[in-house]
């Protein structure tokens, strides 16, 4: 059976990503009424932290481990990603409500690409900016709605900062996904938790009834674990602007399933948003990238197959499959289909 493309295995990822983080969008504002910004994070968090602990356990963690040079981008994805936007989110979702805050945050995507391009030098080509703009057109469209004037402007300004603070969150977890992506999710997540808890204790927010923290735990550990170790793993193989560009498809399903909640809102507009996503997600899936381009002499740790085209070392015992080790690469010019991996960071 042929192997997925790299970029089709990233994009399915990225989706899986999306969907699971999608999901908790208006489990969120439903389990987290009432409840501390600060507190909803801390739960959230670890929530994530506890599941990855439990899951290096039973699940193949290939991956370079985690070093001090790690710890410095960790640092920023716990402040920015684990403890800033998720307060911040929390905090606007409950004012702003599930469908409005769950379509501002394709504004995420679009600051990922910016700084993936500035710090990266990503390539993207134009199927993928087209993808991107018509996800954005999409989030735009379904926030559309004639004759609703009334705005909670705070609640938007801290979903917008939310968004910003995950830009800078993906941007820094690009330096990680070469490493154990539980290994990453459990120290981002009790880092993340630890502050936020903290805070919450500062603020003297009240600690919320037992079935919300049950639940907000649940949706930490699906829609913040789960969907963080897709993510790093989709990264590895598309890079941080197509991660981040598939990934606007998480709020458009919170939207989605905040209807359940509030069907009122149902208009023309959400169906056409919907076509302009998934066209979005469709010309991804179905990018194709291929050059002549040269790999320089390197020696690198990081997860990898033999069937790759770029790993042709040998064990003494035969290893199959992904795993992780020390290893040096030749010089060598080729051509063939990828994406911004670890191998393809060249520019165009």
């Amino acid at each position: 059976m042929k192997r997925a493309t790299p970029i089709a295995s990233g994009v399915a990822l990225a989706f899986a990503s999306a969907v699971a983080f999608g999901l908790t969008i208006p489990v969120l504002g439903w389990a987290g009424a009432g409840v501390g910004a600060f507190t909803s994070a801390a739960l959230l968090y670890l929530g994530a932290s506890a599941a990855a602990v439990l899951q290096q356990r039973v699940v193949d963690d290939a991956g370079a481990p985690l070093t001090r040079r790690g710890w410095g981008p960790l640092l920023v994805t716990a402040l920015a990603g684990a403890a800033l936007a998720p307060t911040l989110f929390a905090w606007g979702v409950q004012r702003a409500g599930p469908v409005t805050s769950g379509l501002l945050l394709n504004l995420e995507a679009v600051w990922t690409v910016v700084l993936a391009r500035v710090f990266f030098r990503e390539h993207l080509g134009r199927r993928v900016l087209l993808a991107l703009f018509l996800m954005t057109c999409g989030g735009v469209l379904a926030a559309l709605r004639p004759g609703e004037l009334e705005v909670n402007v705070l609640g938007v300004l801290a979903v917008l900062g939310a968004t910003l603070g995950w830009a800078a969150d993906n941007t820094a977890s690009r330096r990680l996904a070469e490493m154990k992506p539980l290994t990453v999710v459990a120290a981002k997540g009790a880092l993340g938790a630890l502050v936020t808890f903290s805070l919450s204790r500062v603020f003297g927010e009240v600690l919320p009834e037992a079935w919300r923290a049950g639940v907000l735990l649940l949706a930490g550990a699906t829609g913040y674990g789960l969907s963080l170790r897709l993510y790093l793993l989709a990264q590895r193989r598309i890079g941080s602007a197509r991660t981040a560009s598939v990934f606007a498809v998480a709020p458009f399903l919170g939207a989605a399933l905040g209807l359940v909640v509030t069907p009122e809102v149902a208009s023309w507009q959400l169906g056409g948003a919907a076509v302009l996503f998934a066209l979005g997600v469709v010309l991804h899936a179905f990018e194709r990238h291929a050059h002549a381009h040269r790999h320089t002499p390197t020696e690198h740790e990081h997860a990898h197959r033999h069937d790759d085209g770029h790993h042709e070392h040998v064990h003494e015992v035969p290893v199959q499959g992904e795993h992780s080790h020390p290893h040096a690469h030749a010089f060598v010019e080729h051509s063939h289909e990828h994406a911004d991996d670890v191998h393809h960071d060249h520019t165009h």
